[in-house]
């Protein structure tokens, strides 16, 4: 049974993280979510677990603060089984990433053609569904043919981060990311920049980590005004500075604004191109504090606050790197609800799932999960062919064969809207279908002449409810 839980809270002062815990006979603590609770207003938490025991529960309230009295209201625990989840997942799909379209085929004097066939395919998604690619792709065939059959969006996994660019103080070097981008943009392929900057200690250039703070600043200006001017207006997105809920090492050198400083900067050099916060842990690990839903509205607040950010086009982007146990579909789904109060295109960035018997079907319950969710707006995972190197999640083997992750992919990517399809009009001479939102080519053939009319046709969120009629003049 999976179980969505929900409370609001308020505490008798100040400000604190407040935690909901099962307590369960043989199973321990089981963190179920967490909020920042306010004293004087009511906060809503909302979290969930997949419980695969029997056992009664005793549901407890925890702060690191003692002191502090913590007051719960309209408290709910609400029980799915895997059925009713995934039927409400499919009835999300069919009310947020598809419309109804209504074909009327006629004659020249206005008469139904009953018997008329419809063949419609898709050309383009409008949901961002892609994958990671790194340096391989140049020089094997077979990977790109592999790449630029399946997917339109891609991430470069590490060759126009700092540490592949400038090895060496004073000596750039661009030609892999170059490269890698004169190929996408031949093949149609959107790139989001991955990263700028990275405050992970250990992920900088190995000259940099030596640095004085003033020498660090100096450096890190030059970087940004390289690597955002070199590729100004060519990308989607930038991750500007990865992974700065977990880690400070800019902040710790160059004080407490470091990273909404280069989100500023960023801006400044690339204003129509969107700008990531990219963190793990969001969605993957409810015990992640650091990494939480609300810490990381909090750290998007306060870089939208600073000077120089007004009018950046911002994004959340969660990275998505699952382990082996049984993905908390609800927590996910509790998350996602929550950081979608920002008002900012959610994605995520870096999907994977660690080996394990149940990866491929893992890898399909999160997927769905995310896509059938209107508030993320797309998907890039970290995964690929065993020949690039992708060896947690992989897609295909050294022949290009399928793993069962690869079946998973191949199968969603027609589901969700690129495989060909065929309909017969009624006798009124109708046809409705449900579309995914995208881009189609329409071709009606009619039922006695076998002469044929191309439309083409685009599906989004605004599409008109109106019949589109298709008349035969001959």
């Amino acid at each position: 049974m999976l179980y969505t839980f929900s409370a609001w809270f308020q505490i008798s002062e100040g400000s604190e993280s407040v935690s909901a815990i099962f307590k369960t006979n043989g199973s321990g603590l089981i963190r179920v979510g967490q909020v920042i609770a306010k004293h004087g207003c009511w906060t809503l938490l909302k979290g969930g677990i997949v419980a695969n025991f029997s056992s009664n529960a005793e549901i407890l309230f925890e702060s690191k603060n003692s002191r502090v009295e913590i007051w719960a209201d309209s408290i709910s625990l609400q029980p799915f089984t895997e059925k009713r989840w995934r039927q409400h997942q499919d009835e999300n799909i069919e009310r947020v990433r598809k419309s109804k379209v209504r074909f009327q085929v006629t004659d020249i004097n206005e008469s139904a053609l009953q018997g008329a066939t419809v063949f419609i395919n898709q050309t383009s998604s409008r949901f961002p569904f892609g994958c990671g690619m790194n340096d391989h792709i140049l020089t094997s065939k077979d990977y790109q043919s592999w790449f630029a059959s399946r997917f339109k969006y891609t991430t470069f996994t590490n060759q126009m981060k700092w540490y592949y660019t400038e090895a060496e103080r004073g000596v750039e070097n661009y030609t892999i990311a170059d490269t890698m981008l004169k190929f996408t943009k031949e093949n149609g392929i959107s790139v989001r920049g991955h990263n700028i900057l990275w405050d992970n200690p250990k992920q900088q250039p190995e000259w940099v980590k030596t640095l004085s703070p003033k020498e660090l600043k100096e450096a890190a200006a030059k970087r940004i005004e390289s690597v955002v001017s070199r590729y100004r207006g060519q990308l989607i997105a930038w991750d500007v500075m990865n992974e700065n809920l977990h880690f400070r090492f800019y902040e710790d050198k160059l004080g407490e604004n470091a990273s909404a400083e280069y989100y500023a900067k960023a801006y400044q050099l690339d204003p129509n191109t969107t700008m990531f916060l990219n963190e793990f842990n969001t969605l993957e690990y409810r015990m992640d504090e650091l990494s939480s839903p609300w810490n990381y509205l909090k750290k998007l607040k306060e870089i939208l606050s600073f000077p120089g950010t007004d009018g950046i086009s911002a994004a959340l982007g969660l990275q998505g790197h699952f382990g082996t146990s049984q993905p908390n579909l609800p927590y996910i789904r509790s998350a996602i609800e929550l950081l979608s109060t920002a008002g900012v295109p959610l994605w995520l960035t870096e999907l994977s799932v660690d080996p394990n018997p149940k990866q491929a079907e893992f890898f399909e319950l999160i997927l769905r999960e995310c896509y059938s969710h209107p508030a993320v707006e797309g998907i890039i995972m970290f995964a690929g062919p065993a020949v690039a190197g992708f060896n947690e999640t992989t897609l295909v083997d050294a022949n290009f064969k399928n793993t069962a992750a690869g079946d998973v992919v191949d199968k969603l990517i027609e589901e969700w809207g690129t495989k060909p399809q065929k309909a017969i009009a009624d006798s009124t001479g109708s046809v409705e279908i449900s579309l995914h939102h995208g881009d189609y080519d329409v071709i009606v053939t009619h039922p006695l002449t076998n002469s044929s009319i191309t439309l083409n046709l685009s599906v989004g969120k605004s599409f008109p409810q109106e019949t589109i009629h298709v008349k035969f003049h001959t």
